[in-house]
């Protein structure tokens, strides 16, 4: 018996609130280190863009095109085997959402439309969701989801996406599962194999460190999402087994409300000496290690 994508959603939601349980009972949901007024209003807008209107958006517009230009194709890779699924469903999906999110980092057009998801100063599952409407809705990964469900994979995303998302969600809370599991010695080889497969929380807390100058920070590096693997076998990796002492945007102006939720329709701001309504002023932080 396949999951539905309403069981499967059903599962992820209480993966996200679970973890929104540990972050309340172990730190300071909602009050983190350096938030603003417009965190909060970011992360709410751009999880129910993307899960309310986005994604639904493009499953059924992959649908629709399917319907329209190659109805003979639908449903043409319902009996596939499990591996064939599994190996589709991580290069154009998984794979691609890498080449996307590396990209975003190496272009600045692109990096404007990515900036919203670095620029809460803290670590939590308030991020999972958090970007710019438009970059979600021109995420390639999405889009080769929806036709592989076109396709007859539907039965296979279910579960798919409850794997993923568990390891994403996980990957970006500040409550690190992976660290007390580091300090048991005989687990160590075990956790060397984890920490290269999937991404956790040491390896993606690096991606989104704030200094350049910090040892436990990669934020050009370690872009994958489900898989960690693709940063090892695309040389974009740094694993350290530490945390950053800070998160966030080094080295920019800061971004506004309107830039972070619809850039390029609200522009860039680029006054460094700038202070957006809400936000933080960029003041000198003490700096210590949140976990080892």
């Amino acid at each position: 018996m396949h999951l539905t994508s309403a069981q499967a959603s059903l599962i992820v939601a209480g993966i996200y609130v679970g973890f929104c349980l540990l972050e309340l009972i172990y730190t300071r949901f909602f009050a983190k280190r350096e938030q603003s007024r417009h965190d909060g209003i970011v992360e709410i807008v751009s999880t129910f863009m993307l899960l309310g209107v986005t994604q639904p958006a493009i499953l059924l517009a992959v649908g629709a095109i399917g319907h329209s230009f190659f109805p003979q194709y639908e449903g043409a890779l319902a009996n596939i085997p499990f591996l064939a699924a599994l190996v589709l469903f991580l290069l154009l999906e998984d794979m691609t959402q890498y080449w996307w999110h590396r990209a975003s980092h190496s272009f600045a057009w692109l990096y404007n439309l990515h900036r919203a998801h670095h620029n809460g100063r803290y670590m939590s599952v308030r991020l999972v969701y958090r970007n710019n409407i438009i970059y979600y809705a021109l995420m390639p990964g999405i889009w080769f989801a929806g036709a592989l469900v076109y396709l007859g994979l539907g039965w296979f995303y279910a579960g798919y996406l409850i794997v993923k998302m568990a390891v994403i969600i996980g990957a970006h809370s500040d409550v690190a599962w992976d660290a007390p599991l580091y300090r048991i010695k005989w687990l160590s080889p075990v956790m060397w194999v984890v920490e290269r497969t999937i991404s956790t929380p040491a390896t993606h807390h690096a991606h989104h460190g704030r200094h350049a100058d910090d040892p436990a920070v990669n934020y050009k590096g370690n872009f994958g999402n489900l898989l960690f693997f693709w940063d090892v076998l695309f040389g974009t990796a740094r694993i350290t087994r530490s945390y950053p002492q800070s998160y966030g945007v080094e080295n920019l102006p800061p971004a506004t409300l309107g830039q972070q939720l619809l850039w390029p329709i609200f522009p860039e701001n680029k006054d460094m000496s700038a202070h957006i309504p809400g936000a933080v002023p960029a003041t000198p932080e003490p700096r210590a290690v949140t976990a080892g």
